[in-house]
């Protein structure tokens, strides 16, 4: 099978698979050039309440196909910038599933999801200093804000590898899991998000990410939506609440 991304949709919950298991799932120019526009498709579809990305196999991506480097380095950037801040603007909750090697772009994809789950044994790094290449500013800033200054300068200076547990201290992932339980913790908490209201998620996810003129807006949302008024219900009747809002 050619090098591409897999996607698939089920109980509200859309699986995006990095799949290129020859080179451990790296991404050539044309995977980086097909995100956006699935990523588009997938936030169109009123079906789909979260995503997943994750690789094919015991490996998330080994970063970009070194190989695309030869001809156009800053052409190879450019499709991996973008395929970030598309990943990062996607408007329903993402979430990482990490196996295995998560390096150089795949950790850039991994930073632009809302959260990461990992397993033991995991690895991550950003390995620009290897290659002499400037990672971008807006990937500096967002894996900052997700580490802090000094593990941000350590991970970029060095272009060392870290385990799963030190992601965990730093904040790089959210959770890590034993040997074997990644897939049942994932299932488990996208079916938590998809049974909470859209309205909140959507909202939290621009406010989280730093935007600030959209106040009004999601006071308005809020106001006609029914969601507020059907949470409390659901709460003081003790059942589920069947949130109507969406995207």
């Amino acid at each position: 099978m050619e090098p591409q991304l897999l996607d698939t949709v089920a109980d509200g919950i859309a699986t995006v698979v990095i799949h290129h298991p020859a080179k451990r799932n790296a991404m050539t120019a044309g995977m980086w050039r097909a995100l956006p526009p699935l990523l588009d498709r997938l936030a169109a579809d009123s079906g789909v309440r979260a995503m997943v990305l994750t690789g094919e196999g015991g490996t998330f991506c080994a970063g970009a196909d070194i190989s695309t480097l030869r001809g156009s380095p800053d052409e190879a950037q450019t499709l991996a910038g973008r395929a970030e801040e598309a990943l990062a603007a996607f408007p329903k909750p993402t979430l990482a599933a990490i196996r295995g090697h998560c390096v150089g772009g795949g950790a850039q994809l991994a930073a632009a999801c809302d959260l990461r789950f990992a397993q033991e044994g995991a690895l991550f790094g950003i390995t620009p200093a290897k290659l002499g290449l400037v990672y971008p500013a807006s990937s500096t800033r967002r894996l900052v804000a997700l580490v802090g200054p000094s593990t941000a300068k350590y991970l970029l200076f060095s272009g060392e590898l870290i385990d799963a547990e030190r992601a965990l201290r730093t904040g790089l992932v959210d959770e890590v899991l034993p040997d074997g339980e990644l897939a049942e913790r994932v299932a488990e908490f996208t079916r938590v998000l998809v049974s909470r209201s859209r309205l909140t998620q959507a909202a939290a996810k621009e406010f989280a990410n730093g935007r600030t003129d959209r106040d009004a807006h999601w006071a308005e949302q809020a106001r006609g939506s029914g969601d507020t008024a059907e949470g409390v219900a659901a709460f003081l009747e003790r059942r589920a609440p069947r949130f109507t809002w969406s995207v």
